[in-house]
């Protein structure tokens, strides 16, 4: 019964027996009346102490499991790179890879790779038998031209370091025929100082900045170093400028041709920039590269970057929620994500089932996807893609068994009741079920966003080596061109020869 109820009973019958009571009788009752009320105000004093002592238990315990948890996230069962495991790298039976049973090296009926020679050489080297350098008749042997020839062919590839200068000078008339008196060349339009720095070291200093994620100070050590030429910091910003602007056209185009792909991959990830985080936002496929930068990383930085809002075909993302309120395109989820949660609820609830059962099918999947392709097959078969979306199903109404929803109100307390991490997964895994699958059912759609992650990688670089970028235009100006370089790289020209066709005025070249 409950105590208020109690409370009210009691002062009910206290009043009936008062009424009935003579004097000396009704002071007894006042005080047992009043010895009764106290002994329940205890009671709900103890009942109310209990009871939020047992709700800090609930979540004392709950906390206690969330930092068990959060301490045994690394690498292999989050979203967090490898570079933050430290130390403690995660056990490598643990990784998402099998073993094959393979040797290490080039497999048997692989093409191999071998150095090429670069162009005929520059130098020939003989080197005669031991015995007839001693001889008296060896001269006279080399000089027959038929007593020795190449028994075999050996090549060293060196590398020149040198410079170049070039002397430009403006003629003028002193002697003209004709009678002009005033007449004088002019300099090339890029002819602008007595002395300065050519092309080459423009684009060496560019390459190095973004590319290669060297500090400016490094860069000024190694041109110094190899060229014997001293650049200042100032000098080799303006380099990296000259660059981005170089390059800045045909940026603009590969942000075309991504909003014209039927896939693209998206992602971000955080830099300082001007003394604050700031969001570099991804957009890329197999083809191209395009990165910007904005203060935001949700939904204004990501239509900042002009692509998502824009495309007709498929966004491959990580499921941040951010790029679920774009609504007129389809969602693939980056299943390699939901192989790292799924093993981080293995090891956190191995008593549930229904987990190590969805991890099984997402690598089912991903398996007869690529069989398929082997084969030479754009498609599944509908009876393997039913077979296949029925077992997903099944799992996800075991898993409701497993760890069923939480009640929808919580006594004594504001809003909805904490789902906890694995109740939120599998409620996402059953509304996106469509682009969890999608994979499988479109085979231009990747299994996973690592393509998007490995576009990424190089700002990440950069921003462990420099720090931070101390202006906005300085980090814009290095994602322009390192999304030239990469889709440079996607295209099969390397880094330095795509920067030499970016001041030749070439840069469609790297389209081609």
């Amino acid at each position: 019964m409950d105590l208020k109820e109690l409370k009210k009973q009691v002062e009910q019958i206290t009043k009936e027996l008062k009424s009935k009571a003579s004097g000396d009788t009704a002071v007894l009752v006042d005080s047992l009346s009043f010895l009764f009320s106290i002994m329940l105000e205890t009671s709900t004093g103890i009942m109310v102490q209990n009871e939020r002592l047992t709700n800090t238990i609930i979540d004392l315990q709950e906390t206690i499991k969330d930092l068990r948890r959060q301490l045994n996230m690394d690498s292999h069962n989050s979203s967090k790179p490898p570079s933050s495991d430290g130390y403690k790298k995660p056990n490598k039976a643990r990784s998402l890879r099998k073993p094959t049973g393979r040797k290490p090296g080039g497999q048997k009926g692989h093409s191999g790779a071998n150095m090429e020679l670069p162009h005929k050489p520059d130098e020939v080297k003989k080197h005669h038998p031991n015995k007839c350098m001693t001889c008296p008749h060896f001269a006279s042997c080399v000089a027959n031209g038929k007593v020795f020839e190449c028994g075999e062919k050996r090549f060293i590839v060196e590398a020149v370091v040198t410079t170049k200068v070039i002397e430009h000078q403006s003629m003028k008339a002193v002697a003209c025929p004709c009678g002009e008196s005033k007449l004088k060349g002019e300099f090339p339009e890029e002819v602008k100082a007595y002395v300065q720095y050519g092309d080459t070291f423009t684009a060496m200093a560019g390459l190095l900045s973004t590319f290669g994620a060297v500090s400016t100070e490094r860069i000024q050590t190694i041109i110094d170093g190899m060229f014997n030429v001293t650049l200042s910091e100032g000098t080799i910003c303006s380099m990296v400028e000259k660059c981005g602007q170089k390059v800045t056209p045909i940026v603009e185009k590969i942000k075309e041709l991504l909003i014209g792909s039927s896939v693209v991959n998206f992602d971000e990830t955080g830099v300082r920039v001007e003394g604050s985080t700031q969001w570099v936002h991804n957009s890329s496929n197999a083809k191209y590269t395009y990165l910007t930068v904005n203060k935001k990383r949700g939904q204004e930085g990501i239509e900042d970057n002009g692509v998502i809002q824009n495309i007709g075909g498929t966004a491959v993302h990580d499921c941040w929620g951010a790029y679920w309120k774009f609504k007129d395109i389809l969602h693939a989820v980056c299943c390699a994500h939901l192989l790292r949660e799924l093993i981080a609820n293995i090891e956190n609830n191995p008593t549930h089932l229904w987990t190590e059962r969805f991890k099984t099918l997402l690598i089912t999947m991903k398996t007869a996807k690529e069989k398929a392709i082997e084969q030479g097959k754009t498609t599944l078969s509908e009876n393997l893609i039913k077979v296949l979306g029925k077992e997903y199903d099944e799992i996800m109404a075991y898993a409701e068994k497993e760890c069923p929803p939480p009640d929808k109100i919580e006594p004594k307390k504001r809003g909805k009741k904490k789902k906890g991490k694995e109740r939120a997964l599998i409620d996402r895994l059953i509304k996106l079920k469509d682009s969890v699958c999608l994979f499988i059912h479109n085979f231009l759609v990747p299994f996973d966003n690592n393509q998007a992650e490995r576009d990424l990688r190089n700002v990440k670089t950069k921003a462990k080596v420099s720090g931070c970028f101390r202006t906005k235009a300085g980090a814009q100006t290095y994602l322009k061109i390192t999304s030239y370089l990469s889709t440079a790289k996607k295209h099969g020209i390397n880094a330095f020869e795509a920067l030499a066709l970016a001041f030749k005025g070439e840069t469609e070249k790297v389209l081609i």
